[in-house]
């Protein structure tokens, strides 16, 4: 009888263990058309968080920049119109650690400061180094005492205010396709076209991931600072995750590739994402969450379903996109369209259900175990006849 009962405990305690669901490949998120920044086709190509979370900073085709608001981005009153005084498309932008200012980087080697304090647009030392290269990535180390800026010819550069642009040895022949750093350590990671990925080391060495040249890279997250590894994205839905060699950097490693099954759309780019999470963009324009922590993906926004929705705007590049809390954020269009999104009501409405459903299973699955305990337990039955009928 014993065995008996201890047979039924475990089962028991089978039957309350979690079970892992299988995402399915479901919208996640409502969206809502906020206006545009301008009346015309800006050509938006970046866009980039303030550390605090408060602005956006936009760059684009012709020295296009301008701040708006992460909270109101359909906001126009909010906006700030940024004066580059160049005709170069920015092609992307990196705020400093401290959030005081940020790097602009772009073609015929436009590399400039923002700075917070007076709104102001200059160009930073040493320009003269990179004049006519077309810059396409810049990354701030964790630091902060360093940036790294990467070129369509493959070259990469460090920056620093007090001693300008020292392009680094070991560059490759390819585009820099992005630049991104661990949050925690000074290492550093350069994906491009054909050359597979880079990795710097916090003494600006730089060297070449093996086992990386086969796939054409458009990005690196490295968002969750909780973990010693970062995750690269290709086309082709291919992504692999880098194991960082803390110890040295040279000798990091990259996993076996995935492949995101989606049917439809390319990876084209990054963002980070609510809680240490990546955004990883979608063309047609769609939206794939990437769990470092488990090494899960979900998707966010369905390409169909964007289509569906607005089919104009779906047919536009996807430029910026962030998140001010899960599934709660904006995303803008390379033309400007912007276009709030928020949790989908049948998201909410399936997180009631689950709320009611596992208060149930807490008040009933309890009660089912006991039950079978007692009913297994001639020891129990004999007690509580005791204790009902007092003893005879």
């Amino acid at each position: 009888m014993r065995s008996r009962t201890m047979l039924v405990v475990c089962l028991a305690f089978l039957v309350l263990q979690p079970g892992v669901m299988a995402e399915g490949l479901v919208t996640r998120v409502a969206l809502e058309d906020v206006g545009t920044i301008g009346e015309t086709d800006l050509g938006i190509r970046v866009g980039a968080v303030s550390p605090d979370g408060t602005d956006v900073l936009l760059g684009g085709m012709e020295g296009f920049a301008r701040l708006i608001s992460a909270d109101e981005a359909g906001d126009r009153s909010k906006d700030v119109e940024l004066v580059t005084g160049r005709n170069s498309t920015v092609h992307d932008i990196a705020w400093h650690p401290r959030g005081n200012t940020a790097l602009l980087v772009g073609d015929e080697g436009l590399a400039m400061r923002y700075a917070a304090d007076d709104l102001s647009v200059t160009y930073v030392n040493g320009t003269f180094s990179v004049l006519g290269y077309e810059l396409t990535a810049v990354a701030w180390r964790p630091s902060g005492d360093f940036a790294y800026v990467g070129a369509s010819d493959g070259s990469v550069w460090k920056f620093a205010e007090h001693t300008g642009f020292e392009r680094l040895d070991g560059h490759g022949t390819s585009a820099v396709t992005d630049l991104t750093c661990h949050r925690n350590r000074n290492v550093c990671f350069a994906a491009s076209m054909d050359d597979g990925i880079a990795v710097i080391d916090g003494d600006h060495r730089l060297s070449w991931m093996a086992n990386t040249s086969a796939q054409t890279w458009v990005g690196v997250d490295c968002t969750n600072a909780a973990l010693n590894e970062c995750v690269g994205f290709a086309s082709g839905l291919l992504s692999r995750v880098i194991q960082i060699n803390v110890i040295n950097p040279k000798f990091s490693s990259v996993d076996p590739a995935m492949k995101l099954d989606l049917g439809l759309g390319e990876h084209i780019g990054v963002s980070p994402g609510h809680g240490g999470t990546g955004l990883i963009h979608l063309a047609p324009l769609g939206l794939v969450r990437h769990e470092t922590m488990t090494g899960s993906a979900e998707t966010v926004l369905m390409p169909e379903d964007a289509a569906q929705w607005n089919e104009v705007i779906a047919g536009r590049s996807l430029a910026v996109v962030w998140e001010n809390s899960l599934h709660r954020g904006f995303l803008i269009t390379e033309f400007g369209n912007v276009v709030a999104f928020t949790p989908a009501t049948e998201e909410v409405e399936a997180t009631i259900m689950d709320v009611l459903v596992l208060g149930a299973v807490a008040i009933s699955v309890p009660g089912v175990i006991l039950g079978l305990i007692y009913m297994n337990s001639p020891f129990l039955q004999r007690k509580y006849r005791e204790v009902r009928f007092g003893k005879k």
